[in-house]
């Protein structure tokens, strides 16, 4: 019989579309998990915070609390970690970002944490990265949070990978692989003791580039030194190190000026820029699709070493 007698038209390789839909694309994807995932703690846990640096997963931390609960105030508080050795830009552009929100931010420091003695340093000039723990469990002690939200993303580093969405901490704070739940077709456990708490990856499934296209898309302001800017530097173990107070020449090293950006931002002691001449997302973009070296592997001076292990300080409960 044939197609005519059928009624049976040859089929058109794709329909219209009419012309306000919207093909979804990987970024739309990313966003509404990330959206539904922080639905979710708002729904689901009592008293959540959210973790806010002003570095740049942070900042797209924000943007998608925005979309999931403006035009209302965010369900939830924002916390900073200061080591006490931030970058000036950097700290500049949280309370920036913050006051422009008008949302809450708490901050609190390391320096108070080796006031109350529950922090020691081995030397002044030792790197406070690793220490944030101590005051991060503290902070979550006093204010009596059962979730932290972060930007953290599983491409950053090999332990951050084994993390769920949800991650379990114990009454310790402390994080054991072994021991998370298992979260089949997207469905979390939430449920947590006194004393213990979640905490919370709503962007773990995005990379580094996800992050910057999703920056280019949503013309998100980020702090001047994630771009090309001419800085003081000391080449030291195949890292570029900023020339600062905090991390001055050694004897015999020799300084020089050059063009870099910062591929992530953190204390001043263990953070390494890249050289770069990107001076716009989309420089980033480019720069970012061909590099093979992760943003932690090229520019983190304690993560070089497998006693600073990232995994070793996930277990003490660093984030």
């Amino acid at each position: 019989m044939s197609a005519a007698a059928l009624n049976l038209a040859p089929r058109a390789e794709s329909a219209a579309l009419p012309a306000d839909s919207k093909i979804r694309n990987h970024l739309d994807w990313l966003e509404s998990e990330a959206i539904h995932i922080l639905r979710e703690v708002a729904g689901e846990c009592a008293n959540p915070v959210l973790l806010f640096s002003g570095g740049k997963d942070s900042i797209v931390m924000l943007r998608l609390a925005e979309k999931a609960f403006r035009p209302g105030r965010f369900p939830f508080p924002l916390m900073h970690i200061d080591t006490g050795h931030n970058f000036d830009e950097v700290v500049a552009f949280r309370d920036m970002r913050t006051a422009e929100l008008g949302e809450r931010l708490i901050v609190r420091t390391l320096d108070d944490s080796i006031k109350r003695g529950t922090v020691r340093l081995h030397k002044e000039d030792d790197s406070r990265n690793a220490a944030q723990s101590v005051t991060l469990l503290e902070a979550i002690e006093e204010f009596g949070f059962d979730a932290a939200i972060g930007g953290a993303r599983r491409d950053e580093e090999k332990a951050r990978a084994k993390e769920r969405v949800f991650s379990f901490r114990d009454e310790f704070g402390q994080w054991d692989p072994k021991n998370q739940r298992p979260e089949l077709w997207n469905l979390y456990n939430t449920r947590v003791h006194k004393g213990e708490h979640m905490r919370v990856f709503p962007i773990s499934n995005w990379t580094e580039l996800d992050v910057w296209q999703y920056i280019a898309r949503e013309k998100i302001a980020v702090p001047d030194i994630y771009y090309t800017h001419r800085r003081p530097i000391i080449r030291r173990n195949g890292l570029l190190v900023p020339v600062t107070r905090l991390t001055p020449p050694r004897e015999g090293e020799t300084v020089e000026e050059a063009s870099v950006r910062f591929r992530t931002v953190g204390d001043i002691t263990c953070t390494c820029p890249v050289e770069s001449t990107a001076a716009t997302p989309a420089d980033i973009i480019a720069e970012t699709a061909v590099t093979t070296i992760t943003e932690r592997g090229a520019t983190r001076m304690d993560d070089q070493t497998s006693e600073a292990s990232m995994e070793r300080r996930k277990k003490e409960g660093y984030f």
